[in-house]
């Protein structure tokens, strides 16, 4: 078989550069393709980092903000707690002890990241590196450093519009560190990093107000899951104003004073922009050594993840394909086996199971009901439902169990779960749809009882067609 992406390093130590592989980013996808290629195949490995290791997901993103999560969701758990007869007293939120056991646990997780590195022989630079030329890499200090091989891993960064008082807004990346909690917050954008920390925010006893300009948060998703989402947002006390933007901000005191479109004029404590992010790829030297950058400045690469340039790769949030986690991990172990292993392996962006870490959260796999009924023919299975728990403690807490049905081949096409734990849901769920079960599948299964998820395998008659 012929190997597609250039000639392949079949013996290290052989070349005439000073490695294999160098690596420019220290997130989950660079630390992962560099520490395989060092510890299982061999390869002389470098990575370099101007921050912190762990990047977006460890540092500013997945991990802290889940930690966020969990801190925000004892408030109503405190409260199911006395109705199912437990005296417990809720005597408030001490921000400075959770913002210090936090950064504890970063700095712990990024030392794991630096120990596996050192553990697989990869040399680490603690500095920012950019392409000088195809194999050569220069660090700040002017180093020069060849390799075979480079792969661009350097993830992405949100961005403030530009408009008069823009920078008065913060961003996701400084809401972990912030001296303490706002009295009040506006919060601007609808995607989930928006929606994740509004819900946060809320549950921490933060006043929070949302504008987003379109007409319903989460674009993308399936619409009946973000309306419900959107729905139990507002009825958990997030003032969302949709079809709204901001016109201008401006010191007020020790406050912002914001315009808006709908014609208010309010006051917050602080303004957190989540309207989008860019590919971190600004001075790295890439166009210069003949790599295409897309519109938003994004690395365009190929099925191997291999750029016009053959001896340069990228991966992750910075090629702003499927910006998650697990995928930029999922790219560079496929990286590692194309170019390592002399296995072609192209990455498999389908049917990519995710959780929105919401309040109520939400799960979902494959197509929303909208894309599926523009594809083919369909039959919508769904329900909607008060949990026992929730039920039980007087909460009016809905849930929403749904599949997505091909009425020609009966496969699921997707599903979507709006529940406490649909995060965990739908890491199974989502075993099933990949593997192409059909609604009958789902209905030879036999229901755990009593659980949420059974709903899933007892939805016998579809509520609609489409």
């Amino acid at each position: 078989m012929e190997y597609p992406c250039g000639e392949m390093q079949t013996e290290t130590g052989m070349s005439d550069f000073d490695y294999d592989l160098f690596v420019i980013g220290g997130g989950s996808g660079g630390v992962r393709a560099a520490r395989v290629a060092a510890g299982d195949t061999g390869a002389r490995v470098a990575l370099a980092e101007e921050d912190r290791y762990g990047g977006t997901c460890v540092i500013r993103g997945c991990v802290p903000k889940k930690l966020m999560v969990f801190a925000s969701e004892y408030p109503a758990m405190i409260e199911d707690a006395r109705a199912y007869g437990w005296d417990v007293a809720q005597d408030g939120f001490d921000w400075d002890a959770f913002k210090t056991r936090l950064q504890s646990e970063l700095d712990r997780l990024e030392g794991v990241y630096r120990g596996l590195l050192k553990k697989n022989g990869v040399e680490s630079f603690d500095q920012r590196a950019r392409i000088a030329d195809p194999h050569t890499v220069e660090l700040a200090d002017g180093t020069k450093k060849t390799a075979k091989h480079i792969l661009v891993a350097t993830g992405g960064w949100p961005v403030v519009p530009e408009f008069p008082g823009h920078e008065l807004a913060i961003t996701s990346n400084e809401m972990f560190h912030l001296d303490k909690l706002p009295e009040s917050l506006l919060i601007v954008g609808g995607g989930y990093i928006a929606c994740e920390f509004a819900g946060i925010m809320n549950g921490l006893g933060v006043q929070v107000t949302q504008f987003y300009r379109g007409a319903q948060i989460l674009r993308g998703f399936d619409d009946e899951a973000r309306g419900l989402i959107c729905e139990e947002m507002c009825q958990n006390g997030v003032d969302v104003h949709l079809g709204t933007n901001v016109l201008e901000m401006s010191r007020d005191g020790d406050k912002i004073r914001v315009k808006a479109t709908n014609g208010t004029e309010r006051l917050f404590d602080k303004v957190m922009y989540a309207t989008g992010r860019t590919p971190n790829t600004a001075d790295m030297g890439l166009e210069e050594a003949g790599v295409a950058l897309g519109r938003k400045g994004e690395i365009q690469v190929d099925e191997y993840s291999q750029t016009g340039v053959p001896s340069i790769y990228a991966i992750g949030d910075v090629t702003d394909r499927v910006n998650l986690t697990p995928v930029a991990i999922r790219e560079g172990m496929a990286f590692v086996e194309t170019v390592f292993r002399g296995n072609p392996t192209p990455v498999d962006h389908n049917l990519i199971p995710t959780a929105i870490f919401t309040q109520p959260e939400m799960g979902t796999v494959g197509l929303s009901e909208e894309d599926a009924a523009e594809q083919e023919p369909i039959e919508i299975y769904a329900t909607s439902f008060r949990p026992m728990q929730q039920a039980f403690a007087g909460r009016a807490q809905r849930v929403l169990m749904k599949l997505i049905v091909s009425k020609a081949s009966r496969k699921v096409l997707g599903c979507h779960i709006v529940a406490p734990g649909a995060g965990e849901m739908i890491q199974l769920a989502g075993i099933a749809v990949k593997m192409g079960a059909t609604k009958e599948d789902f209905d030879r299964t036999v229901a755990v009882h009593p659980t949420m998820s059974e709903e899933l395998v007892t939805l016998r008659q579809p509520v609609r067609s489409a």
